[in-house]
């Protein structure tokens, strides 16, 4: 067999494998992006890069290296979305640039380091989030939308003195009126318990007519 033919059949199991790895991972956590996409991330970049390894010289190359990262980046962009108030698939979109950029590893030939870069994506995949979770008892971020009744403008005065009294820090805070209605928003940071303690508040608060967070 040709040595060339057998170079690239090693590339692309080799692809399989490391976005298998990542994507079964991401298939597990039931993300957008997960076992066959991912894999088929890391195979695309690796073909993408043996090809332009054989094209014409010059800038051809770094041509379609710098496609490539420029191509996955909308498709990165998919996976992140903003639901009430917060921003999701972040982590699915940075893995999906990383399978891009271990499949053009691959495809220049780089297994062993590869290898060791595979190795280090698992362990911030698999690992950090329990670090993560263990930072969320400690501090949590939360955006409060409050709908108070237009005939209760002090009504907001409250809200403040009881994110004071339970120890939140607000980030930024927005309103607006209505002929019914004054609502307001909060972003604010602090302890899980706190952020408990403030929502009992506000429940029991007559001048509170909706709460959402």
């Amino acid at each position: 067999m040709d040595p060339i033919l057998s170079e690239n059949l090693i590339k692309l199991g080799m692809a399989v494998l490391v976005g298998g790895v990542i994507g079964a991972e991401r298939e597990y956590q039931d993300k957008a992006a997960g076992f066959r996409t991912i894999i088929l991330i890391t195979v695309g970049s690796t073909l993408f890069t043996i090809f332009s390894l054989t094209l014409d010289p010059g800038f051809t190359q770094t041509r379609i290296a710098a496609n490539i990262v420029t191509g996955i980046g909308f498709l990165g962009a998919g996976a992140i979305i903003r639901e009430q108030g917060k921003i999701g698939g972040l982590t699915t979109a940075a893995t999906i640039w990383l399978s891009a950029a271990l499949g053009m590893g691959i495809g220049a030939g780089e297994l062993v380091f590869v290898s060791a870069a595979t190795l280090v994506t698992l362990i911030v995949l698999l690992v950090f989030p329990q670090i993560e979770k263990r930072i969320d008892r400690i501090r949590e971020s939360r955006t409060y939308k409050i709908v108070l009744s237009a005939g209760k403008p002090k009504g907001f005065e409250t809200v403040n003195r009881a994110l004071k009294a339970h120890s939140l820090t607000v980030f930024e805070r927005h309103q607006s009126k209505t002929e019914k209605s004054i609502t307001g928003t909060w972003r604010v940071v602090g302890a899980p318990e706190n952020h408990d303690q403030f929502v009992e508040a506000m429940v029991k608060e007559k001048e509170v007519i909706e709460l959402n967070y």
